[in-house]
């Protein structure tokens, strides 16, 4: 029996592909030199009402591979609507958890201008919220 709120182990597998359809999107994205609508492709629909790590980590890829091909970061934020401040925010602080170290840098410059952007309510909010984990 499924925890209220999050998603049951019979939809892992639908989870899994549609997390596999996303990445075949944002390589193509990305090939279109397309880096923000990469990420935005990236944080839509991510699973943020399962607890399998299998899910989390296959997404994670995916958002990683979409922030790490950001090069200009002031530019990202003309294009980023702030509905994926927050998400974003939880993913910087799962990059920085890795310790690697392009990751944590990058994570780290867009992890300044987010707060710049979107305030500090954004880390309250991302560290705050339990239910909704990355």
């Amino acid at each position: 029996m499924a925890t209220e709120g999050f998603v049951e182990d019979g939809n892992l597998e639908a989870i899994i592909s549609r997390i596999e359809q996303k990445s075949r999107k944002i390589e193509s994205l990305l090939k279109q030199s397309k880096p923000v609508e990469a990420l935005k492709t990236a944080l839509e629909g991510s699973p943020l009402k399962t607890r399998d790590e299998r899910c989390k980590s296959a997404n994670w890829i995916v958002v990683h591979r979409a922030i790490m091909a950001i090069k200009d970061v002031d530019a990202m934020f003309s294009y980023l609507d702030p509905e994926y401040y927050d998400i974003l925010m939880k993913y910087l602080y799962r990059g920085l958890a890795t310790g690697d170290r392009p990751t944590c840098d990058q994570c780290l410059k867009i992890h300044e201008k987010l707060t710049e952007k979107a305030g500090l309510g954004c880390i309250l909010r991302s560290l705050s919220d339990t239910v909704n984990t990355v």
